[in-house]
C-alpha cells in the first residue's frame, strides 16, 4: 500500500486516477468514444465514465438493425447542432462501446455537450 499523506487513504502503487478524456480532434473535427446503452426509455447523456475515457448514452432504441447507432446519431447531432449526415458511427457499430465522428473542434464538442473541463 501506498503512504498515507495529510489524511488522505493509502492508494495502492497500480491505482490510477480515471480519464475523462473521451473527446479528441481528429483531420476535419473529432473523435467521441461513447459506451451506448440501448433499450433505455429516453435517449440522454447519463454520465460519464472516467475509468474508460468514455461518454455515457442512454439510447430509446433496440439494437436490431442499426437502430441503437442511427438514434445515436441523430441524437448527437441534434445536441451537438450539426446535420445528422454529418455525424458518424466510424468504429464499433455492432458493440456498445463506440467511436463516432463529428465536424467540431474538441472545445466547441465539449461546449456543446454541457461539459465543464
Amino acid at each position: 500500500m501506498g503512504k498515507v499523506i495529510a489524511g488522505e487513504p493509502a492508494l495502492s502503487p497500480r491505482t490510477r486516477m480515471p480519464s475523462c478524456d473521451f473527446i479528441k480532434a481528429v483531420d476535419g473535427g473529432c473523435r467521441l468514444d461513447i459506451d451506448v446503452t440501448p433499450s433505455a426509455t429516453r435517449t440522454e447523456i447519463s454520465g460519464v465514465n472516467g475509468w474508460r475515457g468514455t461518454l455515457q448514452v442512454r439510447v430509446a432504441a433496440a439494437p436490431e438493425h442499426g437502430k441503437a447507432n442511427e438514434e445515436l446519431v441523430r441524437f448527437l447531432s441534434e445536441v451537438l447542432g450539426v446535420d445528422r449526415d454529418e455525424v458518424a458511427v466510424v468504429k464499433g457499430a455492432r458493440s456498445h462501446r463506440k467511436r463516432v465522428f463529428a465536424p467540431l473542434s474538441p472545445e466547441e464538442a465539449d461546449k456543446r455537450l454541457g461539459r465543464c473541463r
